[in-house]
């Protein structure tokens, strides 16, 4: 892979646009290879986190719109681009967007299928879809007004004006703004803390959050307890009491 850095650690991979160059653009060879190491990570247990992240200034610029107007990709839209969106679904533990430069259009997308993001401080959002005559259809037009409601989602995607970094912490459709140099070890800390967590409750407890998500609050409590009642029935208290001092063993050692 050249368009594509991966990189597996203990439990967690970071996979890494790497068309700088482009500002990683969305280019067929990159979209290919991007499927290749989700599916990658899909395939080998040991992984359990992901993190995505661009090389250089950007995180992704979206389609490569040379390529798309050349006529050499088609059906990018709908062919290619759910294809990376599947190959990320299909990967079932938290996925880390870390942001590290311009999120735009397509690169926006990306982002927002991502289980949650850290940005850097040099980090921006901007949705031109509207400005270059395609629509979204990754979610985008769906979940940004989810997270930062309505309104504001309206302003940005009709517009294709940026929200910057420390606006899209305000807003709630970041979790961190951390400076540029602490990107990464950010991001790698937030998923050496997942790893930490009991392997299978991980990957149940993100198809709980996004699963229940979609539903009505009365029909997602009820399927919460349901699900909750089948995993008791399968952890004993031995392995709970192992479990709770093995937590508070490690909140012992930070604090030393």
């Amino acid at each position: 892979m050249t368009n594509i850095l991966f990189e597996k650690k203990a439990g967690y991979a970071i996979v890494t646009l790497n068309r700088p160059d482009a500002m990683n653009a969305l280019s067929r060879d990159l979209r290919r290879e991007f499927v290749a190491a989700f599916d990658q990570c899909s395939r080998d247990e040991a992984i359990r986190v992901v993190i995505v992240t661009g090389s250089g200034k950007a995180f992704c610029a979206g389609f490569d719109l040379k390529e798309m107007g050349s006529g050499s990709s088609e059906t990018a839209a709908a062919e290619v681009n759910n294809a990376m969106a599947r190959a990320m679904e299909a990967f079932d533990g938290p996925i880390i967007g870390a942001v590290n430069g311009h999120a735009i259009t397509g690169g926006f997308e990306l982002a927002l299928a991502c289980d949650l993001l850290i940005a850097s401080e040099n980090a921006r959002f901007a949705d031109t879809h509207a400005r270059v005559g395609i629509l979204p259809g990754w979610g985008l037009s769906q979940k940004l007004p989810r997270l930062i409601g309505l309104s504001r989602a309206k302003e940005l995607s009709f517009s294709g004006r940026p929200v910057f970094a420390q606006t899209a912490y305000e807003w709630g459709l970041v979790n961190h703004v951390v400076p540029a140099g602490q990107l990464l070890p950010r991001a790698e800390e937030l998923a050496q803390d997942m790893c930490a967590c009991v392997p299978h409750i991980l990957t149940q407890y993100k198809a709980m959050i996004d699963d229940g998500y979609s539903r009505p609050l009365n029909e997602a409590l009820a399927w919460e307890e349901k699900l909750a009642i089948e995993s008791a029935r399968q952890a004993t208290a031995r392995m709970i009491e192992q479990r709770r001092e093995a937590v508070l063993e490690k909140g012992r050692t930070e604090k030393e």
